[in-house]
């Protein structure tokens, strides 16, 4: 159902870095992100963990999450898929600290683009397929 997921998260200077790889980990548990030390705005220090993950088993316990928030990605469905039949969902960094799967619309999250395996790779094919599975729970 899905070819691939990416994800990037950043770590402000007031946060705790362990803090945050845990809470990403409530998402992707096997997450092993690669470090990125950007500039922000105010020239503070931001740290940008990301990762490409194409492992057939990570993939699937992040569709056992997707499971367990299926009524809201449903209802907002049109709005998290683009033309290239990608998903992006945010997940609140704080309730993830705290084990829980929450989806968010502020910046400050982690951000989840998964690539839909919809032939064609287009947004109404994959809008369906998505539909399908979090409706009946097909795989």
């Amino acid at each position: 159902m899905i070819h691939n997921i990416s994800y990037r998260v950043f770590v402000h200077a007031t946060e705790n870095e362990d803090k945050v790889l845990e809470a990403l980990r409530t998402i992707i548990p096997n997450a092993k992100p690669e470090k990125e030390e950007i500039e922000g705005h105010h020239h503070n220090p931001i740290l940008v963990m990301k990762e490409k993950i194409t492992d057939k088993k990570t993939i699937k316990k992040f569709i056992e999450t997707m499971k367990e928030i299926g009524k809201e990605i449903n209802n907002d469905l049109e709005n998290m898929i683009d033309n290239h039949a990608n998903l992006f969902l945010r997940f609140d960094k704080q309730e993830a600290y705290k084990g829980r799967i929450k989806l968010t619309t502020h910046g400050d999250a982690i951000h989840i683009k998964a690539k839909i395996k919809a032939y064609p790779a287009k947004k109404s094919v994959a809008i369906k397929k998505l539909r399908e599975f979090l409706t009946n729970e097909v795989l």
